[in-house]
């Protein structure tokens, strides 16, 4: 520049000569602001949001942060497009910045939405999930559901989670046999939620409720889970999962292997310790195939009890086994709860089952369903059902 104020410029150098200055200035000027304030600020907030962060809370306030500093300006998308060349962007980063993206419709420069630029060629995510870490701890803070929901903006309406950085290898329905117990709901929720999508599952939430005061029959209605999920997605995968049930460590995968797999191994109000060896209560899977093999759950057990037993026993009658994982990784916190009255009938019903085997289940099963609900964290079927059916 010095030698530029020295010279003598012809008069059809000069005009060009400014505006070359003027622009390099405020090129200068851009790039020292994005990357000594800027860029850095955001990208120290994403950091503490993967590494720091478990508390959903912190996903919300840094969210908003975000978006209330780039509804105005250019400056998302501009570390849009930096964080996404950098190719040291963790899945959680991605899946934080595709949700701006899409809050604030970010285009690139060829017009296109930004999400496209990485949705088109998804690869499979791993088997196992890279940032798994063991142990989780489980929150006692009540939220209402208005809360929760405001905590959790990246989910589909029923509840529906799919993986925006990878293709999801499972497509898994959690099926959950409810009545009246709100607190509970709230806690499964707040507590499932940024668990399965730390595994990178494509899930949904479905809660089945059963209407009316009659005997609660748990069996019936994850049978009705089951039939209901599968007019909502193409699911392969159906994990049967009590509310008061949370579990303690993320290495416990919600999939399902090529035997059934009873989850729910060492539950706190059982010492952590597996009662018995053919148990199957609490949390199972199985695969949409298994489930139709066995012909799903008896419709028979009213009341307490019975049922996950004569689903093991329907396993062992089709030559399936009941895998588990260790009681180390299976671990769960049971949320007190009030004990429902015990089925009179179940010892008959367990002796006599497996002439039932085939005759009662998903082939007998009849329901009313009054309602269902696409909420904005779970999918809500509430059903009539009766002994009489």
């Amino acid at each position: 520049m010095f030698l530029l104020s020295g010279m003598s410029l012809q008069p059809w150098m000069r005009a060009p000569a400014c505006k070359f200055l003027i622009c390099l200035g405020v090129l200068l000027v851009g790039l020292q602001y994005m990357f000594s304030g800027t860029f850095h600020t955001y990208r120290h907030e994403t950091l503490f949001y993967i590494h720091g962060g478990a508390h959903p809370s912190h996903s919300l306030s840094w969210h908003n942060a975000m978006r209330n500093n780039a509804t105005n300006s250019s400056t998302a998308a501009l570390l849009l497009m930096n964080l996404t060349a950098n190719t040291a962007v963790s899945t959680a980063e991605t899946l934080i910045l595709h949700s701006i993206a899409d809050n604030l419709n970010i285009t690139n420069k060829n017009g296109s939405e930004f999400k496209n630029l990485t949705t088109s060629q998804l690869s499979l995510c791993p088997l196992v999930p890279t940032d798994l870490r063991g142990p989780v701890g489980i929150s006692d803070v009540a939220h209402t559901m208005d809360q929760l929901e405001l905590l959790f903006d990246n989910l589909e309406p029923g509840g529906h989670y799919t993986p925006q950085s990878c293709k999801a290898r499972s497509r898994v329905a959690l099926i959950i046999p409810y009545r009246d117990r709100p607190s509970q709901l709230n806690a499964f929720l707040y507590h499932m939620h940024p668990f399965l999508q730390k595994q990178q599952l494509e899930y949904g939430i479905i809660i089945v409720e059963q209407a009316g005061y009659g005997p609660f029959n748990r069996a019936m209605l994850m049978n009705i889970g089951f039939v209901e999920a599968q007019k909502l997605h193409e699911y392969d995968c159906f994990i049967f999962h009590d509310v008061d049930l949370l579990p303690e460590d993320d290495r416990n995968l919600y999939t399902c292997p090529e035997q059934p797999r009873h989850m729910s191994v060492a539950v706190s109000t059982l010492k952590y310790k597996l009662p018995y060896k053919d148990i199957f209560g609490g949390v199972s899977a199985l695969t949409l195939d298994q489930f139709k093999t066995v012909n799903g759950f008896s419709n028979k057990f009213w009341g307490w009890g019975g049922e996950d037993d004569d689903m093991a026993n329907r396993l062992k009658y089709h030559d399936y086994h009941i895998s588990r994982y260790p009681a180390n990784i299976a671990r769960y916190k049971m949320l007190p709860h009030r004990r429902q009255p015990a089925n009179p009938k179940r010892h008959e019903f367990l002796y006599n089952g497996n002439k039932r085997f085939n005759t009662d289940g998903l082939n007998n099963l009849q329901y009313q369903r009054q309602e269902l609900k696409l909420n904005k964290l779970y999918t809500w079927v509430l059903v009539e059902i009766s002994e009489s059916r």
